[in-house]
């Protein structure tokens, strides 16, 4: 490497500051799925197992919204690297409009028919009525957070990534310590399970929701002003769409992926499903570092390049590329290392307990993959606009080994699900050597801004 990785000081010190309030945010998310498996799997394997299958209509729409957020998040670094802050109001406001009509579809469908959103990922009946009663519950919260989701987003491009921290982090203990109320019962609160569950989800994400748009009011801060609701602006929204739509693309690829391969499980009985959804909750707080650095390391990449400073953007992705290898490493020694006391934690069949042991096994090498191309697809490419490469990779790697690997083994060839769970992990492994050639053409290394007309109608 012609630079090194720790010779500026300035670099490092801005990507850890950036780092730590993101990773934080993304830990508090993620520890709500885990506060959520622990606490319904010390009531019932059922009630954890129904929970995690349910969760995957959000994690669906999550990705819808994580590809306007992230076309925000692009075009607002580079944006407010130039020091053009009303063009980033436009893009938040944009970004509302488009994630709640997206939140209030998925909200209703989880209203009037949640029955049929979960046949999708199991035929086992006791899971089916669980799940729908959670998702009645939860499915309003879906609407509250994709608005949230927007706020959160602006506040982390605009240099107020520590009030996002604050407000996921505080939000995520009130969920906690609400789960632990209506789950188990309190007082003259009756023992809820599942739906318990879901109605913490709900009153947090209303007050994380009232808390962001609050904040959003105080000084040096942005908030969305109705007239720009109101009107668009036809030249930044060309550019948002071209940035939008293959983000969507690759987001519903992975997302609707993620969500076949929990279907695939599912289907291979209770004991599997029920260690997946814990390994799928260890696999997101491991995954919380490298969600950090990929979205610090973006927004500083994005800065530099739309301050037209492109050798420098090029050195951050250098080192934030090196950086990524060494995340990978540390998340799979963390995998081994927590494996048994996970494993003797968690009150399961003994069966389960042996397909979960295996998992972990399987995932601590996927997390090498996963570490280097979250930073690099979504951290580097993404912030100079080089969002196709993210789709074509998921769409062969995926979409074309993986989930047909996973389906057929299950279905067909009748495997373990182990072996099946494995073949979910290589898309990720397998991705590896494309995604280092492509970074070496620099494609991303792009400044995306221009003069745009802030009020043309």
């Amino acid at each position: 490497m012609r630079y090194k990785l720790l010779g500026d000081r300035n670099f490092i010190t801005k990507l850890m500051r950036l780092t730590f309030p993101i990773a934080l945010q993304s830990l508090m998310l993620a520890s709500v799925a885990a506060g959520d498996a622990i606490m319904l799997g010390r009531v019932e394997q059922n009630a954890m197992a129904a929970v995690s299958l349910a969760t995957q209509v959000q994690f669906v729409q999550n990705m819808i919204i994580s590809s306007v957020t992230g076309t925000v998040t692009i075009l607002g670094a580079q944006y407010w690297g130039k020091g053009e802050r009303p063009t980033v109001n436009d893009l938040f406001c944009m970004s509302i409009k488009i994630c709640g009509i997206v939140s209030l579809l998925v909200a209703a469908a989880c209203c009037f028919f949640p029955e049929l959103l979960m046949y999708i990922f199991t035929d086992d009946a006791a899971l089916v009525k669980i799940g729908a009663g959670y998702l009645r519950i939860a499915g309003v919260s879906y609407l509250l957070t994709g608005i949230s989701q927007c706020y959160l987003t602006v506040m982390k491009i605009s240099e107020h990534a520590s009030r996002t921290a604050l407000i996921s982090s505080a939000t995520v203990v009130l969920n906690i310590v609400l789960n632990a109320v209506f789950i188990y019962g309190l007082g003259m609160i009756p023992e809820m399970g599942a739906n318990g569950a879901a109605l913490a989800t709900l009153l947090a994400r209303l007050i994380e929701l009232v808390w962001a748009v609050g904040s959003s009011y105080q000084k040096g801060y942005i908030h969305p002003e109705i007239r720009r609701f109101m009107h668009r602006n036809r030249l930044l929204a060309k550019d948002f769409g071209k940035c939008v739509l293959p983000l969507l693309g690759a987001c519903l690829f992975w997302g609707i992926g993620f969500t076949s391969y929990t279907a695939i499980i599912g289907h291979m009985g209770g004991d599997a499903a029920a260690a997946n959804s814990i390994a799928a909750v260890v696999r997101d707080l491991v995954c919380c570092m490298c969600n950090g650095i990929a979205a610090a390391g973006g927004i500083l990449v994005g800065n530099e390049l739309g301050a037209g400073h492109l050798q420098e953007g090029k050195i951050y992705g250098q080192r934030l590329a090196v950086i990524s290898f060494i995340i990978g490493l540390l998340s799979t020694g963390l995998v081994l290392l927590v494996t048994s006391p996970v494993v003797k934690f968690m009150i399961l069949t003994d069966q389960a307990r042996a397909y979960l042991t295996g998992m972990m096994v399987i995932m601590a090498v996927y997390m090498i993959g996963r570490c280097v191309n979250t930073v690099i697809i979504n951290g580097i490419f993404a912030s100079g606009g080089d969002t196709l490469f993210d789709m074509y990779s998921l769409a062969v790697m995926m979409w074309c080994v993986a989930i047909p690997l996973a389906f057929a083994g299950a279905f067909y060839c009748h495997w373990s699900p182990l072996l099946v769970y494995a073949c979910t992990c290589l898309d990720e492994v397998g991705k590896i050597p494309w995604v280092i050639y492509h970074f070496r053409k620099y494609k991303w290394v792009k400044d995306l801004t221009r003069t745009v007309q802030q009020a043309e109608i």
